[in-house]
């Protein structure tokens, strides 16, 4: 596997994950299903804004998702990162 399906595999675990807890909100379930769908047509824009949008989801939750989401979507990140996309809305000065 590439790190691009490594990534979207890391997603659809997420997604699984999520879709088992009952703090897990419809929106990110949704976001997580986009982000997938974006990693799957090799949509660098798209890729960037959805995971801007999982991750601000991640973090404002009330109650936060439980089990491996934050480390699953933490490897999502680093596979992109890897395969060349870009994951953040800007990247930090080097």
């Amino acid at each position: 596997m590439n790190h691009r399906q490594l990534a979207q595999a890391s997603i659809e675990k997420l997604i699984a994950s999520l879709k088992t807890q009952p703090a897990a909100s419809a929106a990110l379930i949704e976001e997580c299903q986009a982000l997938s769908r974006a990693i799957a047509a090799f949509h660098m824009e798209g890729i960037r804004f959805r995971m801007y949008n999982v991750d601000r989801l991640l973090h404002k939750a009330e109650t936060a998702p439980s089990g491996d989401v934050q480390t699953l979507f933490a490897e999502a990140r680093r596979e992109l990162e890897a395969a060349g996309f870009h994951t953040r809305s800007h990247q930090a000065p080097g």
